[in-house]
């Protein structure tokens, strides 16, 4: 009889099946024997043929698999294991180490503002996010249930994140500063069992709410001491501190696994790749909520294929600044503990400052934040004496030049045309930009001596911005191209998780957002016919890879709306994709996305927030005040409106207030304007979003006018607001405000085209341009 031991596996979840398997095995110089062995199926599988590999001392083995219908690829928490990516475990097990044993001694995140201040190495990182999955388990977590985590960026955010994930359970994630009536629909919606949030004060904000609309086992705070509870928060729920759940870890881990290998190996076998990871809602509190479900295989395409992107090393730095439920930034954490880097915690008030201390090498963020760059140095140049300021914007229209010749040499212009150019033109066209190019060449370097050095040295940014969330405004994108400060932009959605396409490091084609990422598909079709659109013809993007979602949460009517049978997701945006040419402007070129606009009502902010105007526009409808109203902000930093007033109800709430004389007939316009601020700062005032600057117009929209479409919505693209100037505004505005108005609008004239795709306020943005605030 010979004995055959293999490695001792820890039990696996009850969903976790086995297979039977005749294996061939080799013993000493005894020859080939058949046995037949029972093993749990915790390996990756390849369509339908698993591989699977066990440990024996001085055996070596040869087996053939039977083939097991339906079977799921196993995967471990991002974080821990790496090296499975994409469904394939690897033959070396070089490749399967975790970020812990590649990178242990590096340092992976430095938390400064938070008490108290955390600096972790990748090492500490995984024994911590190990210890709070395992006090999850002890507190009675299960696999597949939902755990809520209301919470906002921190390196605790992190461990809690990725403990759920290790556990098995499913986090449904979002920021604390929703209202408490979006954070109880969220939870009651996705079915939560507990709840993980930010501090005290948080919890304090909604238990009485929760305790009496909500079904919660227990509760976990991220900071801040249970003492600072409300006493009436504490009534028969478990109330845990972060520590107490990772010392609880600690202990059982020391008392039931006494192997860090067995550790790991046990929760690797409780993922599977298209488990549930987490449920990221998108929808704020009007309307059914969609949350959407990222599986791991979605998140795991992410982290394999970004570096592309972000050619990032081990040890580079990147600042944190957005809020990390959002799925740009977690996409990016993601990316960045899977590849030995450093993430420094930030927020908006100290942004300037750690810059300037920590001079990263990469910065992850919204266009707004280089939209805030951007005005910083103008208005350091204009504070500049008359000399110097002279010679840095004549430096800069020298460097805006220079890269304009660049591009065109270099074929990284864009066109729709399809057809070919003329080769003569070409070469022309080509010769002429060299020669302009290297005559503004020394210039530019002598610029980038004298003054771009000290803007590069203020902002810190070594290697590249990665702009996300929104649309980069051209002139910002142009001047950091200038100025020698790469900004690549990209393109996603977090039904996408996210991102689809993005500019790279060596094509990096401004207007553009890129190429599409690896393994995905991006397509442009009619908005009518639904039939695909050759290069260069504008239609709805589509896109399809492993990164796009399962599907909304108990939502297969908008789950079907937006994924097609073949795997295509309607993004609701409006775009193109670039021909191909072998010569002139564009040849290298050919097949970046260029989006211009949005097919539907959602409207995104530069600060990468996404507003529904609806919630706003209802909620003012409701005074009495208020005719009618469209809220508008596409692209801008705040949002506008323009509101057609009840003139009775006006004169008459002037009367009441003594703004106007008994006897008057009509209401002056700065006390009209005055008036209808107030009025939709009340009842707006519970929305995610507040309107900042109006434009008052005197008659209704109607359909007569072309104001409204047949079925009574109001219009919201350039044209109609073109035929509202003419039309309905008593006076001409000023042109400047007027052409910023225009600029918030939307950019395609169909509203109704499209599905509602929207994710959550950033919550970063400051006030809009005064240039907006139209004086009537």
């Amino acid at each position: 009889m010979h004995t055959i031991s293999f490695l001792k596996l820890l039990p696996l979840p009850s969903r976790t099946t086995t297979r039977r398997s005749t294996r061939k095995i080799v013993v000493g110089d005894e020859g080939e024997k058949e046995v037949s062995i029972e093993t749990p199926a915790f390996a990756a599988t390849t369509g339908k043929r698993a591989q699977v590999s066990m440990v024996r001392r001085n055996v070596e083995t040869q087996f053939e698999e039977e083939e097991i219908e339906n079977e799921k690829k196993i995967f471990p928490p991002i974080l821990l294991h790496w090296g499975l990516l994409n469904g394939e475990r690897r033959k070396k097990c070089k490749s399967e180490r975790t970020s812990a044993e590649k990178f242990g001694d590096l340092v992976a995140l430095v938390d400064p503002y938070h008490d108290p201040p955390t600096n972790m190495t990748y090492k500490q990182l995984e024994q911590e996010i190990l210890n709070f999955s395992e006090g999850l388990r002890v507190i009675g977590l299960k696999p597949e249930e939902k755990i809520a985590i209301f919470a906002d960026n921190s390196c605790r955010w992190l461990v809690a994140d990725q403990g759920i994930m290790a556990t098995g359970a499913i986090n449904v994630v979002r920021g604390s500063r929703s209202s408490v009536e979006e954070l109880l629909q969220i939870y009651s919606h996705s079915e939560s069992v507990a709840l993980v949030v930010d501090d005290p004060v948080l919890y304090n904000k909604i238990s009485e709410t929760f305790h009496a609309r909500a079904t919660i086992r227990f509760v976990i705070l991220l900071w801040g001491e249970k003492s600072s509870i409300k006493d009436v928060a504490t009534a028969e729920i478990p109330i845990y501190g972060y520590n107490e759940i990772t010392s609880m870890g600690q202990e059982s881990h020391m008392a039931l696994l006494h192997s860090e290998d067995a550790r790991k190996q046990y929760i690797c076998e409780t993922i599977c790749s298209d488990d549930v990871a987490t449920l990221v809602y998108t929808s704020g509190t009007t309307g059914n909520p969609k949350g959407v479900m990222l599986t791991h295989e979605n998140l795991l395409h992410q982290i394999k294929n970004m570096w592309d992107i972000v050619p990032a090393m081990p040890g580079d730095r990147f600042l944190s600044l957005l809020p990390p439920w959002h799925a740009y930034e977690r996409a990016c954490e993601y990316f960045i503990f899977t590849h030995g880097i450093e993430q420094v915690y930030t927020t908006i008030k100290n942004l300037k400052e750690d810059l300037q201390c920590y001079q990263p090498h990469y910065l992850i963020s919204v266009p707004l934040v280089y939209e805030t760059l951007y005005r910083g140095i103008q208005k350091q140049l204009s504070m500049s004496s008359a000399v110097r300021k002279l010679v840095s914007l004549l430096f800069l229209r020298i460097s805006l030049a220079y890269m304009e010749s660049k591009r065109i040499y270099e074929g990284k212009c864009l066109t729709k045309n399809p057809e070919q150019p003329f080769f003569l033109v070409s070469v022309f066209d080509w010769l002429w930009a060299r020669i302009a190019a290297a005559i503004l060449y020394p210039l530019h370097m002598l610029a980038k001596k004298i003054v771009y050095s000290k803007i590069h040295s203020a902002i810190g940014i070594s290697k590249a911005g990665i702009s996300g969330g929104g649309s980069l405004p051209s002139h910002v994108d142009k001047f950091f191209e200038a100025i020698e400060i790469k900004v690549q932009n990209g393109y996603g959605l977090t039904e996408s998780s996210p991102v689809v396409a993005a500019r790279r490091p060596n094509c990096n084609v401004l207007g553009s957002i890129g190429h599409p990422l690896k393994h995905t598909e991006i397509k442009v079709v009619d908005a009518e016919t639904n039939k695909d659109l050759p290069y260069g013809s504008k239609g709805i993007v589509k896109a399809r890879g492993p990164q796009v979602m399962k599907g909304y949460y108990e939502n297969p009517l908008a789950t079907k709306q937006t994924l097609d049978e073949n795997g295509w997701l309607n993004t609701g945006d409006v775009g193109w994709i670039c021909p191909h040419h072998s010569i002139g402007r564009s040849r290298d070129s050919a097949g970046v996305i260029i989006l211009e606009g949005r097919a539907k009502d959602t409207i995104v902010l530069s600060t990468g927030e996404n507003v529904e105007p609806e919630e706003i526009e209802e909620a003012a409808l409701r005074s009495s005040l208020v005719q009618q109203i469209v809220v508008i902000g596409q692209d801008q930093r705040r949002l506008a409106a323009i509101v057609v007033p009840n003139k009775e109800e006006i004169l008459s709430e002037a009367k009441r207030l003594s703004k106007v004389e008994s006897d008057a007939f009509e209401v002056n316009r700065e006390i009209l304007t005055s008036l209808l601020h107030e009025e939709l700062r009340k009842w707006t005032s519970e929305c995610s979003f507040q309107v900042g600057p109006i434009l008052v117009v005197n008659e209704p929209f109607t359909i007569d006018s072309g104001l409204m479409t047949p079925t009574m919505k109001i219009r919201r693209d350039k044209n109609t607001l073109m035929k509202l100037r003419t039309s309905l505004l008593p006076d001409k505005p000023d042109e400047a405000a007027w052409a910023a108005l225009l600029s918030t609008c939307r950019r395609v004239g169909k509203s109704e085209m499209g599905v509602r795709i929207a994710s959550h306020p950033l919550e970063l943005g400051p006030e809009v341009p005064s240039a907006l605030c139209i004086a009537i």
